[in-house]
């Protein structure tokens, strides 16, 4: 039997706040080095070393946004597994998106080093342009056509 040799994995989480009114929080990317000028879900990261996902989305939104979130307050819309094809394991990624109804604070920015913008959209009218797998998700969320398990980029 040949063994294939397994990829390690980089997991994030990714939480959108959304209001009563049904719009969502992104922010405009700046100085991050990655897809800086375009909008992104309000807060999202990596998991870090011995922290659950739940856990990374709490201190995300604390991070970047000044709000608690709580675990119970995280709704999962999808898991999605993604690659840019290079086989490199910076670019295999496992991506958990959580939406947020229920949040203790007013979210502003904290980081403003690496978000030019906050704004509060609706998902009719996405600004452009948005994070390519990220406004796939949206795009799907909108539509309710989002599946649970999502695979971007590959084949």
């Amino acid at each position: 039997m040949k063994w294939r040799r397994r990829f390690a994995v980089v997991p994030a989480a990714y939480v959108v706040l959304r209001r009563d009114d049904d719009r969502v929080l992104l922010q405009l990317r700046e100085g991050t080095g990655y897809l800086d000028g375009h909008w992104a879900i309000g807060a999202a990261g990596h998991v870090e070393a011995g922290e659950s996902v739940l856990d990374a989305a709490c201190r995300e939104a604390a991070e970047e946004l000044d709000v608690r979130v709580r675990p119970a307050d995280l709704l999962p819309l999808c898991v999605m597994h993604r690659t840019r094809g290079t086989r490199a394991a910076i670019d295999e990624r496992v991506d958990f998106f959580f939406e947020c109804r229920t949040w203790d604070g007013e979210p502003r920015r904290r980081e403003p080093d690496r978000a030019a913008e906050l704004r509060w959209v609706t998902l009719d009218a996405l600004p452009e342009p948005v994070v390519p797998h990220e406004r796939h998700v949206l795009e799907r969320w909108r539509d309710q056509t989002l599946t649970p398990v999502v695979p971007f980029g590959f084949g």
